[in-house]
């Protein structure tokens, strides 16, 4: 296993940790076990740091695998499948904290599953779909949502009275049933042509 995909594998062991570290442990585990009193009061900053990095890897093991020619179809697997895990199971943990409504967890979710099974379609004619700009513009946007969204608006709260993450994560919603549409309508007419 080559560095780009070592580094995606452990954007993939970051999710556990991300997900541990966002949750809110009852008063009489807390009690008992202080660490998990220490992830109640810390854990969302944490979860924050955790998310971030994790999402950052993304940019970084596709730079060192197209830099130093370490493509791979095990890469080429793994990559789309970490960035849809990890941004996934921030939304499901945000719904699930009431920090963002389930409908546009939803939404999201629902994008990428069907722009998923288009791929496994195409990948069994031997067609490869390559993914366009409008796809990469997507995940940024929700990064920066969810991470917003962690935040809790900070720190636009001290600027405006506005809720700026949640309209980032409005924007990200748009852009990702744009970019969904526009993945749909380029990709048809060349999974129609081999049939």
């Amino acid at each position: 296993m080559n560095l780009a995909n070592k580094i995606t594998v452990a954007r993939i062991m970051l999710i556990p940790f991300f997900f541990l570290f966002l949750q809110t442990y009852p008063a009489w585990l807390t009690e008992h076990i202080h660490t998990f009193g220490f992830i109640n009061t810390y854990g969302l900053y944490i979860a924050t740091a955790i998310f971030i990095v994790a999402a950052a890897t993304d940019k970084l093991d596709g730079y060192i695998a197209r830099k130093y020619n370490m493509i791979t179809n095990i890469g080429k697997l793994l990559d789309p499948l970490a960035d849809k895990l990890l941004i996934s199971v921030a939304l499901i943990m945000l719904v699930q904290k009431h920090m963002l409504p389930s409908w546009v967890a939803f939404i999201i979710i629902a994008r990428e599953i069907i722009i998923t099974a288009l791929r496994i379609v195409a990948s069994s004619k031997k067609i490869a779909l390559a993914a366009d700009h409008y796809g990469k513009l997507k995940l940024v946007l929700q990064v920066v949502a969810i991470v917003a969204v962690l935040l809790d608006n900070y720190p636009f709260q001290f600027v405006v009275d506005i809720r700026i993450d949640y309209i980032i994560m409005l924007a990200a919603v748009v852009i990702t049933i744009y970019s969904g549409y526009n993945y749909i309508r380029n990709n048809y007419i060349q999974l129609e042509l081999n049939r």
